[in-house]
């Protein structure tokens, strides 16, 4: 499986790891260290919780670099005027003329709830090189829908 990922989501997959070795580990390792020292380490639950939190970062950390190690670098071939990777949407639901606003990135940057829409969701893949003015039915699991691309900004 390929994760398509931009430069510059590789590169903060990159920083999180950097972050995590130098920071999040070294703090674990301090506090690995304190509970060690209140003796008993059957009954301590701040070392259980230290070492769960160890896991969980090289855990994290595993994930990321195998997140890097099998993506597939994509860059955005879309003229100024269509939809395309780190642009910014305005669409218009055709059901409700209700308008919103979204970003088109990776699937790895995609946050719904900052209106952060992946390139590989329904809505992402279906307006995907679209310009202003067409009106697109999305497909999606909760049914279709109708949409137009009222604007589209450069981030």
């Amino acid at each position: 499986m390929h994760n398509y990922l931009t430069e510059e989501a590789i590169n903060k997959l990159k920083e999180e790891i950097e972050y995590r070795k130098l920071v999040v580990r070294r703090q674990i390792n301090e506090d690995l260290k304190e509970a060690r020292a209140h003796g008993d380490l059957s009954e301590n639950f701040e070392y259980k919780a230290a070492k769960r939190d160890r896991a969980r970062n090289e855990s994290r950390m595993r994930y990321l670099e195998r997140m890097i190690k099998t993506a597939k670098l994509i860059t955005d071939t879309t003229s100024e005027d269509e939809v395309g990777l780190g642009k910014i949407v305005s669409i218009r639901f055709l059901i409700d003329d209700e308008v919103d606003k979204f970003t088109i990135v990776t699937t790895i940057e995609a946050d719904p709830i900052n209106n952060m829409l992946s390139i590989e969701s329904p809505l992402g893949r279906a307006i995907y090189k679209h310009k202003v003015g067409d009106e697109v039915i999305i497909e999606s699991p909760e049914g279709n829908y109708s949409i137009r691309i009222e604007e589209i900004m450069r981030k």
